[in-house]
């Protein structure tokens, strides 16, 4: 069993990244996508949204990172592709699952959906372009506003090259709406020859045990779930192992959010590292009730400082040298 971390737009970037494989259970992460459109972008791009190409590709913790390309023009995307393997990636991912309008306006994401022979010709393009030693994996959802051609979108990426498939189990028009149909990840397991992951709606370990009952794959991608739960990865492969490992508490939990806000402030502005702090704890508080407590009491702050002694943050011993 592989258990992969999802890459969610504006929520898990190198910072989160970092927080969250310290925890363990994650075997490989995914960078947020990198949009691509009519031109091969600047290596500077790449390091922006994968700072990890500098260490290996790797996260602090050693846990791999995969690069994510989002567009529909073939050529561009295999050139692009080619760039971010020459700068070290060891996975090129294609993003054929977005569900945001903008994207889909602009012919990228979930929208590709529509056109298999499309899907194919991009996963081929790449696959060709992309030294051998670098396999290309793909990202879908179960289709547009119907599932009616999910085993042919499936297909078409395998045959075009794919070396996995994670299958987010909605439509875009589905949304984040629960329910997750697992049922058809285990349709497209069983028209396609190479490993299937299913995605969505896996929150606990009753879930994670529900999913592979009905979509009879052993892989997994956990996205919220896994942002609410940081431990929740660790609890799966724990218990694949057939042992238990305690639920980490709120006070366990704590360092790790210390460590994120330290690095927000360190690289996000001043403005957006107080949002980026709530949009966690937000997510946190589907299961620890103390993150709705600490929620609401920071929900109005923007002080740095205040937000550091809320958060039990040793105070710097000079304010004007320190990154706020």
């Amino acid at each position: 069993m592989q258990i992969a971390l999802a890459p969610m737009e504006g929520l898990v970037d190198d910072i989160m990244r970092d927080v969250l494989t310290r925890v363990g259970g994650i075997d490989w992460c995914v960078t947020e996508f990198i949009r691509i459109n009519d031109r091969l972008l600047p290596a500077s791009v790449y390091q922006q949204w994968a700072p990890e190409l500098a260490s290996g590709a790797r996260t602090p913790a050693g846990t791999p990172l995969r690069v994510q390309l989002l567009g529909s023009d073939p050529r561009c995307l295999a050139d692009n592709a080619a760039l971010a393997g020459e700068l070290g990636a060891p996975v090129i991912d294609l993003n054929f699952g977005c569900p945001a309008k903008t994207v889909n306006r602009s012919r990228g994401g979930a929208i590709l959906l529509k056109e298999p022979e499309l899907l194919h010709a991009i996963v081929r393009e790449v696959r060709r372009t992309v030294p051998a030693a670098i396999p290309v994996t793909a990202k879908m959802r179960l289709g547009f506003e119907s599932p009616d051609g999910a085993l042919e979108c499936a297909q078409a990426l395998a045959e075009g090259g794919a070396a996995q498939i994670v299958v987010h189990a909605r439509t875009k028009a589905q949304g984040y709406r629960p329910p997750a149909h697992w049922e058809w990840v285990a349709r497209v397991q069983e028209r396609v020859k190479v490993p299937v992951f299913a995605n969505g709606e896996i929150w606990t370990l009753d879930d994670w045990r529900r999913c592979r009952a009905v979509s009879g794959v052993e892989d997994i991608m956990l996205g919220r779930g896994l942002v609410a739960r940081p431990d929740l990865a660790k609890q799966i492969a724990a218990a694949q192992a057939g042992q238990e490992v305690l639920p980490m508490t709120w006070e366990q939990l704590q360092p790790l959010l210390q460590e994120f806000w330290r690095q927000a402030c360190d690289k996000l502005s001043v403005r957006s590292a107080p949002g980026r702090l709530k949009q966690w704890l937000a997510l946190l508080s589907q299961a620890y009730p103390q993150a709705l407590l600490l929620f609401g009491v920071l929900r109005r702050e923007t002080d740095c400082a205040r937000i550091d002694a809320l958060l039990g943050m040793p105070a710097p011993a000079d304010l004007d040298s320190a990154h706020r």
